[in-house]
């Protein structure tokens, strides 16, 4: 079988950013994927279920309700390795473009307060499994440590 694309990035030399993964065609538009790297493969700890659970449910509510991105957020969810997520925009989209809306994600997260949305049994299939306080811990972290910070270097796949 051939590798898929994402088993291609050297995750030996991958940081925390924001990385196109890919543009794919689907019929006559573009289908950007996003690879948001929360932490460094394989050399630092995963992120526990609980925060990535809350993190998606807090992000996914906050980008399909933003006014300016709403019709074009396909999909926010977590990487299975835990080490990030991904984001699927319609449109070709670069990482810069994205920079400013990140921030207000995670700032959002941040200063959320009371029950996480979709965070009730007829909603989700695993509700119990959210930690709002480590997801603002993680949010935070990404917000500080990697967008506030962001270079070519985090922004582009390691060769």
């Amino acid at each position: 079988m051939e590798k898929i694309t994402s088993f291609t990035v050297n995750h030996l030399l991958l940081e925390p950013g924001v990385y196109v993964s890919r543009i794919d065609r689907v019929g006559t538009e573009s289908v950007t994927s996003f690879d948001l790297r929360f932490t460094s493969p394989n050399r630092e700890p995963v992120m526990n279920t609980a925060p990535v659970h809350a993190i998606e449910h807090l992000a996914a509510t906050f980008l399909r309700n933003n006014p300016e991105w709403k019709d074009r957020v396909l999909y926010f969810g977590p990487m299975g390795c835990r080490t990030g997520f991904y984001l699927l925009l319609l449109g070709e989209h670069h990482p810069e473009e994205i920079l400013p809306l990140l921030k207000r994600c995670c700032r959002f997260i941040l200063d959320f307060s009371g029950e996480i949305p979709g965070a009730r049994p007829r909603d989700c299939g695993n509700y119990s499994d959210m930690n709002l306080d480590m997801a603002k811990w993680w949010a935070g972290r990404y917000l500080r440590e990697t967008l506030e910070r962001i270079d070519e270097a985090h922004m582009n796949y390691p060769d």
